[in-house]
């Protein structure tokens, strides 16, 4: 998250005069998704530690940060540096934020109190 802060802020004060507005748009993208992905992973290790750990928060943790690199990446080379040939990789960082989440809610659904239970 240190780090979403720190490439929105390079974004803002140093990029947006140097690349076009689509561009600084793709690269703020990024950094929101970063950002809601680094507390994702927070959240998932805040979890571990009330539930016990489990392959599930344990991928639901590599698939969040996986996506991170993939989708913000993505986004952060095409924005910045025109690598066009990143467009295709940028689903597959948002297909393993969608994994992760199922991997949440999985785990959040196996730890649920029950009624009646």
């Amino acid at each position: 998250m240190l780090l979403s802060v720190a490439l929105g802020a390079f974004g803002a004060h140093i990029l947006k005069e140097r690349i076009g507005e689509a561009a600084i748009g793709t690269f703020e993208t990024g950094v929101h998704y970063q950002m809601i992905h680094g507390l994702a992973m927070l959240l998932t290790a805040l979890f571990a530690a009330k539930w016990g750990d489990s392959k599930r928060l344990l991928w639901s943790g590599r698939l969040f940060l996986i996506g991170v690199i993939l989708f913000s990446g993505s986004l952060y080379g095409l924005a910045v540096w025109d690598l066009r040939w990143l467009g295709p990789v940028t689903p597959l960082g948002g297909v393993s934020f969608l994994a992760g989440w199922l991997m949440l809610a999985l785990e959040a659904w196996k730890a649920a109190p029950r009624a009646g239970a």
